[in-house]
């Protein structure tokens, strides 16, 4: 019983750390996928537009 707030504290540690991991991998899906995104609604709309 001596050790259970450790516990729930080292549970909420580690949903932060799943978290930031979480966030990190999504920046850096946006940072190398960003362009070309960017170029598909580019051509979407150059095609809309004519």
């Amino acid at each position: 019983m001596l050790f259970a707030k450790k516990e729930k504290g080292q549970g909420l540690v580690e949903y932060a750390l799943i978290l930031v991991l979480v966030a990190i991998v999504v920046i850096a899906a946006l940072t190398i996928l960003g362009p070309i995104i960017g170029n598909v609604f580019t051509k979407i709309n150059t095609g809309l537009a004519n």
